[in-house]
């Protein structure tokens, strides 16, 4: 029997649902039971494709090439639960569904509500096929009370009823602030938070109470009492220095033991936390440290290279060091009379993806000074296309090289893909298309050169990596830039497109059309990130 967990957030945003939503998952498998998690956004785009990272942080892409929020992400590093395309929907795809079907006139001739045509596509979502698992636990995005999510709430209000008590379950996610000029937490906001959600017809069954120090009992018992729940079911969710201490510290507070206390699992086994205590224990006690520098253009906002930040931490893991990220912004870089200071004294750099010309030249820059200064470097989709680009002017001489993605350059060594395979079927692409879900998207296969870089860091020759791109570097050059010292290394089965460059006389310089960032776990540290961090541990020790 499979049972729901609905995860909901108030007071305000970014308390960290997803990482609560994937901590409980990894509770639950620790004590043995399979876990599905899905996340619920109420805003009306029908994926985040086209949303711009400084709205919405990175895009994650699944195996099957589903285009999906970031919280997905947190919920495969904790489980290791591939998601999938069902594994995320939006408002935006519950209305298209809807009048897809309207125009169709599957409805026969009804008018169409929000009730129930609306939140029983969003039930219908919530229970369709999780396949053998013990739980489904489900993130509902944004803040109780915000309006466009009134039919989410209202989808899982009705699934509490129907599936009983006996089968779901409410977390509610809260904010417990300390006022200095008080000297004391407040829970007023919490109590308002869940007088609205009790308001829309849910009763939650345990507070998640975010602060940053302990909650006194006689708080925790003004909450219970104030809120309806048990006092056992506030559980205090304090600050901890890394992610990776959150199902550590939310085990010590009781959570996984109120949830199963709520559904009158008492036989439960105690959960095996002894790899997330070796983590936890890692992160504390590195064996030195590197410095990382992410040249990118929306430095800004972090959550934009959320995976690849994590996948660094991740390849510090496996080589027992703590790793320093610096962010820097590409943009100001643009001018080829800036400095790169900023790029001194770090032992390695990481050009992530991005879109667009600005910035695009100051990555370019760069990735020359770190070959010029045999720097570990890692070239990731953009970044991977720019550091050819810059190969090819600056080492096969080919002046005219650029990207038609913001240039005409007479030297086309980027372009738009308009064809490719996927298994055994075409796609086909039109640059005047839609934005949205048109991209190379999923895992594809690629072979790799034996004896190259990338062969020995994976260990094998046969790789399979997720995409995110429209963009392909050009292999008609392939002869000239392997003349100037560039290997392809990885290309795709057909030996039609470059997924993998390297430079041959380098210490470690290698870039990928995929994004390697979006596989890796802390337990299993994608070997690309592993490599490249050894790589800047090895760097660290010559200067």
């Amino acid at each position: 029997m499979t049972r729901y967990i609905f995860i909901t957030g108030g007071v305000v945003s970014s308390l960290g649902k997803g990482i609560a939503s994937a901590a409980l998952g990894a509770l639950l498998q620790a004590r043995g039971y399979r876990v599905r998690l899905r996340k619920l956004d109420p805003y009306l785009n029908v994926d985040p494709g086209t949303m711009s990272p400084y709205q919405h942080g990175e895009v994650y892409v699944t195996d099957d090439g589903a285009e999906t929020d970031l919280d997905l992400g947190h919920y495969e590093r904790f489980t290791g639960v591939s998601a999938r395309q069902s594994d995320n929907i939006t408002t935006g795809r519950v209305y298209q569904t809807i009048l897809e079907k309207e125009r169709r006139g599957d409805f026969l001739g009804a008018t169409i509500q929000v009730i129930p045509h609306v939140t029983d596509a969003i039930k219908d979502f919530v229970l369709g096929d999780p396949g053998e698992v013990d739980f489904v636990l489900c993130e509902i995005g944004g803040t109780v009370g915000d309006i466009e999510g009134l039919p989410f709430f209202e989808a899982i209000r009705q699934l509490g009823q129907e599936l009983g008590r006996d089968r779901a379950i409410f977390i509610h996610l809260t904010l417990l602030p300390y006022i200095p000029s008080a000297g004391e937490m407040k829970t007023k906001p919490t109590q308002h938070s869940v007088k609205e959600l009790r308001s829309i017809g849910i009763q939650p069954d345990i507070l998640l109470c975010r602060c940053d120090r302990p909650i006194p009992e006689d708080e925790k018992r003004k909450i219970a009492l104030f809120c309806n729940v048990r006092s056992e079911s506030v559980i205090e969710a304090r600050d901890v220095s890394h992610i990776y201490d959150v199902p550590l510290a939310y085990h010590g507070e009781g959570l996984d033991h109120e949830v199963l206390h709520h559904f009158g699992m008492t036989g439960a086994p105690p959960p095996d936390l002894s790899k997330w205590q070796e983590i936890s224990d890692k992160l504390k006690r590195p064996d030195g440290e590197v410095t990382i520098a992410l040249v990118g253009k929306y430095t800004v906002l972090p959550d934009a290279y959320k995976s690849v930040m994590e996948a660094l931490h991740h390849g510090g893991l496996a080589n027992d060091v703590k790793v320093n990220i610096e962010l820097i912004d590409s943009t100001p870089l643009d001018d080829p009379s800036a400095s790169l200071d900023v790029l001194d004294g770090v032992n390695g750099i990481i050009l992530p993806g991005g879109f667009g010309q600005r910035g695009a030249r100051g990555k370019m820059r760069a990735a020359r000074y770190a070959r010029e200064r045999d720097i570990p470097c890692f070239g990731i989709c953009f970044g991977m296309q720019l550091a050819v680009v810059e190969a090819a002017r600056n080492l096969a001489n080919i002046q005219g090289a650029g990207t038609t993605e913001f240039d005409e350059p007479s030297d086309a060594l980027v372009g738009f893909i308009e064809q490719w395979t996927k298994g055994n079927q075409k796609e086909v692409r039109s640059k005047d298309g839609d934005l949205g879900g048109t991209m190379r998207l999923g895992a594809y296969p690629a072979i790799l050169t034996p004896g190259s870089k990338v062969a020995e860091a994976y260990g094998t020759t046969t790789i399979e990596e997720r995409h995110r791109h429209r963009y392909e570097v050009n292999f008609h050059y392939k002869e000239q830039i392997e003349a100037s010292g560039m290997l392809f290394s990885g290309m795709s089965p057909d030996g039609l497109l470059p997924e993998i460059v390297e430079l041959k006389d380098h210490p470690w310089f290698i870039g990928v059309q995929f994004h390697p960032e979006l596989k890796s776990r802390p337990f299993e540290p994608h070997p690309l990130f592993a490599s490249f961090i050894s790589a800047a541990v090895h760097q660290s020790r010559l200067v």
